[in-house]
């Protein structure tokens, strides 16, 4: 039997690299507190390398900023975003569409419409209101942007003049896509292929997303196009490209941190943290994947050079 969230919560809020212990619970802010500017501030993350990397640097630039920081790793969103209504965590790094439909279904159930949309200020207005009834902040999107995103090999796009999925629905070509399962239904993946973009799409090979297995089916050949993310950053070692979503298919994924108000929702966070959404890019955010995963950097020294090499941290 699994045990209530609320029993396992402390379990799994792991640190990463902590520089002080935060502060306790009874210190915690309530839901209809003002903006709140605690000096000892928890930062979480999802505990995947994007995520590690972003706490990094949301942690580094309230350190000069003048806070005392711990960081904390909760994989699961059912647990950690709970923990940041109640202030065991102060910010986290998440993503707008994902973020708004997750809270959706939380609050209206899980077959609730979604409320994620290719555009970022609907989606930005869904989920700050939202998320505003939870005593949480939504701060200013950066300019970085996570989202599905469709690749097929280099040699494949030349050969057939391909740069956006508008080209490749254009050419009518067959196209075999290594997805996962789950691409068959979800308005995103095929359905949205077909219908956005006129894409004939023959089958879906179920080699999950982004995964080593499926961009080399792509590379090889057995498949024509493959599911990733906006910021893998390992599609060249497979000789792989992303073809562009001009029609806009996907939602709005754009990187944006979460507060707790009441601890974190102060003008010294917002500064902070909105310095880094000013500069840090997709592409930035991909390169910083890159060096974690291939060439196995650890996030807070990856992060600790970025932010150097962008004049926010001394």
């Amino acid at each position: 039997m699994r045990a209530p969230a609320a029993l396992l919560l402390p379990l799994l809020l792991t640190p990463l690299a902590a520089c002080t212990t935060g502060p306790s619970l009874e210190d915690r802010g309530q839901v209809t507190a003002p903006p709140g500017d605690s000096r000892h501030l928890t930062v979480g993350s999802a505990g995947f390398t994007e995520s590690d990397l972003l706490a990094q640097m949301y942690a580094q630039l309230l350190g000069q900023a003048g806070y005392k920081t711990s960081l904390i790793t909760v994989a699961n969103r059912e647990l950690y975003e709970p923990a940041l209504e109640s202030g065991q965590i102060d910010v986290v790094p998440e993503y707008a569409a994902t973020f708004a439909d997750w809270l959706n279904a939380k609050t209206h159930g899980a077959d609730a419409p979604p409320v994620g949309s290719p555009d970022l200020d609907t989606t930005m207005s869904a989920l700050r209101g939202l998320a505003t009834p939870r005593g949480l902040t939504v701060l200013d999107p950066g300019r970085a942007i996570d989202q599905n995103a469709f690749a097929v090999s280099a040699a494949y796009a030349r050969q057939h003049g391909l740069k956006t999925l508008g080209d490749l629905g254009a050419a009518g070509l067959k196209v075999r896509l290594a997805a996962g399962d789950e691409c068959v239904v979800r308005p995103y993946c095929e359905p949205g292929l077909r219908k956005t973009y006129g894409i004939d799409v023959t089958g879906i090979d179920p080699k999950g997303v982004g995964t080593t297995q499926a961009k080399q089916a792509v590379q090889s050949g057995r498949d024509q196009m493959a599911l990733t993310t906006t910021t893998d950053a390992t599609l060249g070692a497979f000789g792989l490209v992303l073809l562009a979503d001009d029609r806009h298919l996907q939602n709005a994924d754009y990187v944006v941190p979460v507060v707790n108000r009441a601890r974190a929702g102060g003008a010294g966070v917002t500064k902070a943290l909105g310095a880094l959404g000013e500069v840090l890019t997709t592409a930035d955010l991909a390169s910083l994947n890159e060096q974690v995963d291939s060439r196995r950097r650890l996030p807070a020294d990856v992060a600790r050079a970025y932010l150097k090499s962008k004049g926010l941290l001394k």
